[in-house]
């Protein structure tokens, strides 16, 4: 391509909208940018053509809640910063910086390409200024600072968590936050049915998890355009941990690790919990509130960059199309949290991913891409 125009034909090509699978689409690119898609019985003679039609081209995918630094093992692997000695400080840095960069190369290698989080801002910083954009990672933060990209307030633990096991915030100082925040956009974590109304209340512009909400808080979400980042992976994870006790690395290697005592009832709560998050899910389809992908990796079990696959096959399981799970890990997180990586349309960047075989392989091939485009040329960092 180097400057001139190139052209892709896409066998498959799923464009984040939500529209169907359209097949024998030419993507037409110069200077990293789509400027044209249309059939490939258009396409001009004598021109060159990276010839792409025993793959379905899908848009680069977002996770709209991470953590990349926390491990997804059973230790957690948070390291907190030590509070005596520079020499301490400075070795766990190393390490949080390693592993940063690391859960990074896991989003990326499967296709993961637009992250949010609210871990510590310098060593995101640092990550960049040593690795640049090379490998198209596009990431927004909650950090603490005035430069944050967004809020991310926590008015109810995680659903996994025990009551009072995070830091969280009453409706009256939720009310002051959100009317102090500027133009900044708020995501506020909670679950219940009357903590979400009094978020909606106080004027968070999304709602991440939202357990047990409710009918009525769907509704007003669907009124006001309230996103909804359900995470149901967290309780397919905790079901499938159930029967340990939790005391595994994570869900896929329960055959390696002896599993602890299960808990009496466990499963049977887990069960029920998964069931009406996808209940919920089916019905905020159904009344058109706005949802996207958000799995809360690096936590116990939830793997970063795999578990985004697991949240889509959630969303399909709920009654949305492929074409419509493929929109929510990719043009709605982009939109709202402004992200480059979104859907693949005429004057957006080429930048998407490649699966060998059918839309009917998907979502499970997006688990072992073909490729990864960046803008329109295939990554230098992706390796099968």
């Amino acid at each position: 391509m180097m400057g001139g125009t190139g052209y892709i034909l896409a066998g498959r090509f799923i464009d984040g909208s939500g529209v169907k699978v359209r097949r024998n689409i030419l993507l037409k690119i110069k200077g990293g940018l789509i400027i044209g898609l249309q059939s490939a019985a258009d396409l001009p003679g004598n021109v060159s053509v990276d010839d792409l039609s025993h793959c379905t081209v899908v848009p680069a995918l977002l996770d709209c809640s991470v953590s990349l630094l926390q491990s997804s093992s059973v230790n957690g692997g948070k390291g907190s910063l030590a509070s005596s000695g520079g020499d301490e400080v400075s070795e766990q840095e190393d390490i949080q910086e390693d592993m940063l960069a690391r859960h990074i190369r896991y989003c990326s290698a499967h296709g993961i390409l637009g992250l949010v989080t609210n871990d510590k801002h310098h060593l995101l910083q640092k990550y960049r200024r040593k690795h640049g954009q090379s490998c198209g990672i596009d990431i927004r933060t909650a950090h603490d600072g005035v430069d944050a990209d967004f809020l991310r307030l926590i008015s109810s633990p995680d659903i996994e968590e025990e009551a009072g096991g995070s830091l969280q915030l009453n409706h009256q100082n939720l009310c002051r936050i959100l009317q102090a925040r500027g133009e900044k956009k708020a995501v506020v974590v909670v679950n219940g049915p009357q903590q979400v109304a009094e978020a909606l209340e106080a004027g968070c512009d999304a709602i991440e998890q939202g357990y047990g909400m409710g009918e009525a808080n769907l509704r007003e979400m669907a009124e006001k355009g309230i996103l909804w980042i359900p995470s149901a992976v967290r309780a397919k994870n905790a079901l499938d941990a159930s029967s340990s006790g939790g005391s595994i690395c994570c869900r896929f290697s329960t055959r390696y690790v002896a599993p602890g005592e299960p808990v009496p009832g466990a499963e049977a709560f887990w069960k029920k919990v998964l069931a009406e998050q996808l209940a919920q899910l089916s019905l905020a389809h159904e009344l058109g509130v706005k949802t996207a992908v958000g799995t809360g990796a690096g936590s116990v079990g939830i793997l970063h960059g795999e578990s985004v696959v697991d949240e889509i096959k959630l969303f399909i399981k709920a009654g949305y199309s492929l074409e419509e799970g493929i929109r929510c890990a990719s043009k709605n997180g982009a939109e709202f949290f402004g992200m480059e990586h979104g859907q693949l349309a005429v004057g957006q960047r080429a930048t998407f991913l490649l699966t060998r075989g059918t839309a009917g392989q998907l979502p499970r091939k997006l688990s072992y891409l073909e490729g990864v485009y960046v803008d329109g040329l295939p990554s230098r960092d992706y390796r099968k």
